[in-house]
């Protein structure tokens, strides 16, 4: 089980997702490899948190050529927090994560201050240590279980990040009208797709 990102971001709108804070465990992937999944991961929590609505919480798993999950938490003040992680971790543990990081967030910035924050301004601290704490499920949900329970919030579990998409839209369009993903890197996922060597990706 494999935990690869945090992400906290704030929903503007209907259509804009901003990335305040983030936080990568890539250490299992090649050197050179590095920047393009970092692309692919923040590209995947922007478009995720893009289409979901307020108040709700869901699980996105790729494609057959991706063995990963996109777990997102959108509360209905905009706040959003995802989790990418391979897909045998487990969903609620990864639930758990997403609230604790939006609780800490909120305690540390006011909600009117989210719209005009910029990327990275003053690190939230407890993102990296929250991040290693959690490779480990079992010992992460041991400890969560101590605290109070999640709320009800809706799970909606989606089979595929093409069902995510509107109707029309298609996953490699997307990646190429993408601003988080360099040619490169675009060029990187079009020939794992191809070849079909991203399978063990996340």
């Amino acid at each position: 089980m494999k935990l690869l990102a945090i992400f906290i971001l704030y929903k503007e709108n209907d259509k804009s997702a901003k990335i305040l804070q983030d936080e990568f465990n890539l250490e299992s992937f090649g050197y050179f490899q590095r920047h393009h999944i970092r692309q692919i991961l923040v590209f995947s929590a922007r478009t995720v948190t893009e289409r979901t609505a307020l108040g709700v919480r869901q699980s996105v798993t790729f494609d057959e050529h991706l063995n990963g999950m996109v777990h997102v938490f959108v509360r209905p003040d905009g706040l959003a927090s995802v989790t990418i992680s391979d897909n045998e971790y487990p969903q609620r543990v990864a639930y758990n994560l997403l609230s604790k990081v939006m609780n800490d967030f909120s305690n540390l910035y006011p909600p009117a201050s989210w719209s005009q924050m910029e990327k990275k301004t003053d690190r939230l601290a407890s993102l990296s240590e929250l991040l290693k704490k959690y490779q480990n499920p079992q010992e992460a949900d041991l400890l969560m279980s101590l605290e109070k329970d999640i709320d009800d919030t809706k799970v909606v579990l989606i089979n595929t990040i093409e069902k995510l998409l509107e109707r029309g839209e298609n996953i490699d369009k997307l990646l190429q009208q993408s601003k988080d993903l360099s040619d490169v890197t675009k060029g990187f996922a079009e020939t794992a797709k191809k070849t079909n060597k991203c399978c063990n990706l996340f």
